[in-house]
């Protein structure tokens, strides 16, 4: 009896000690939380996403963390389903008591967990998004982005097939995810053709998947069996669909050059596409990995290897490290207890700075967006390459298989 006593004291002692060791675990460090697809068809986007955010924090933490205490990440599987995203919310918002949200993966997921940003006060801080709920006049004050919005990738993409490569708006069709991201691009698409004289909707091809699946088989038949002379078609969709949509087009003879938002990913595109990627669009909301004299990108390669992580650096991963840095530079201006408030009130007071990336940012109570800028890259033999939209006329005529 008294050896059984004994035991059970010891266990309860044990079991004291890991609740005083997570509380002082706690108390010693700053929680940030992720809600994004760690498995399903969509898992490569938030695996990367993740890692950025996670190479960004150790950066932070090798120079001290903030006010001393290191800052970690809780990263919880959503698959990209909406469905699944108020549970991980509300346990890294309630129980985590997580001072910012970094990183989401996705439109529809976004708009499934602003109930509880809203309601807890929370920063969404630099979600993987460029939709325009997330970007409202005035702006909503716990939602911050870092990256242009689907309507500036967009128009960028049309302002560059009708001033540099002279393609009418009835030439350009848009192939989308069903759900609230793509018809965030689509839209935006739509907006911007009007102001180079589109009068009606019904003159504009647009075609759908459904999210999650690769059934891109009915979109393209109705593509490719239209009477009109498509030379151009808008991607708002996943890697792996839009991957199986361009190769079935290509293997039925579609003369078109193929464009696609930041959100699919480039490294994962053209891996999915292998040699027949050559010649497709990719806008960007970061800088070209490639780009000589970017400041952040230099940095992010050598943290990379600095840090030995794993994989090749890539642009979802660079976003997600920016989106860190950016954070960081609100955090540190905190003095005293870092709250939510307080992290959206730093936020607010940056003003016009420099991150590194080429171009000035702004943050400020009127202006939750802090970067506007769009970078083009195309593939071409196996490489993400930078693309300069005056070059465009070459490339269409060569996709046409015209001197």
């Amino acid at each position: 009896m008294g050896k059984t006593r004994f035991y059970n004291l010891a266990v309860i002692g044990s079991f004291i000690l890991v609740v005083l060791s997570s509380v002082a675990m706690a108390e010693d460090s700053l929680v940030l939380g992720m809600s994004t697809a760690l498995t399903g068809p969509t898992a490569e986007l938030g695996l990367r996403m993740r890692d950025g955010v996670m190479l960004g924090l150790e950066r932070v933490n090798d120079a001290g963390g903030i006010q001393g205490r290191r800052v970690v990440l809780r990263a919880y599987d959503d698959g990209y389903e909406p469905q699944r995203v108020a549970q991980n919310m509300r346990r890294l918002v309630e129980d985590d008591q997580a001072v910012a949200i970094i990183g989401n993966v996705g439109t529809p997921t976004a708009i499934a967990a602003l109930p509880i940003i809203t309601s807890h006060g929370v920063p969404f801080v630099a979600p993987f998004t460029g939709a325009g709920l997330l970007r409202k006049t005035p702006p909503q004050r716990y939602v911050i982005n870092f990256r242009a919005s689907y309507v500036q990738e967009v128009t960028t993409m049309i302002r560059g097939l009708i001033e540099q490569g002279g393609i009418r708006p009835d030439e350009i069709a848009f192939f989308t995810q069903r759900d609230s991201y793509g018809d965030a691009g689509y839209v935006g698409g739509v907006t911007a053709l009007q102001h180079y004289g589109l009068h009606d909707v019904r003159n504009i091809l647009h075609v759908r998947y459904e999210r999650n699946t690769l059934a891109v088989e009915n979109a393209l038949a109705d593509l490719v069996y239209s009477p009109r002379n498509i030379r151009a078609v808008i991607m708002v969709g996943a890697y792996a669909p839009c991957a199986k949509f361009i190769r079935l087009a290509k293997d039925v003879g579609l003369k078109a050059v193929f464009l696609n938002v930041s959100f699919v990913g480039s490294e994962l595109l053209l891996n999915e596409l292998g040699e027949q990627g050559d010649g497709v669009i990719v806008t960007q909301v970061v800088p070209p990995l490639t780009g000589d004299g970017v400041p952040i990108v230099r940095e992010y390669l050598a943290d990379f290897k600095r840090f030995n992580q794993a994989g090749r650096p890539n642009h979802v991963g660079l976003e997600g490290y920016i989106s860190t840095r950016l954070l960081q530079r609100a955090l540190v201006q905190i003095e005293g207890r870092v709250t939510r408030e307080h992290v959206v009130d730093a936020l607010e007071s940056l003003g016009s700075f420099d991150l590194g990336l080429g171009v000035a940012l702004q943050l400020s109570p009127e202006q939750h967006q802090a970067c506007q800028q769009v970078w083009g890259t195309y593939f071409s033999h196996g490489q993400t390459v930078p693309f300069a939209w005056e070059t465009l006329p070459k490339l269409l005529k060569a996709q046409r298989g015209t001197p």
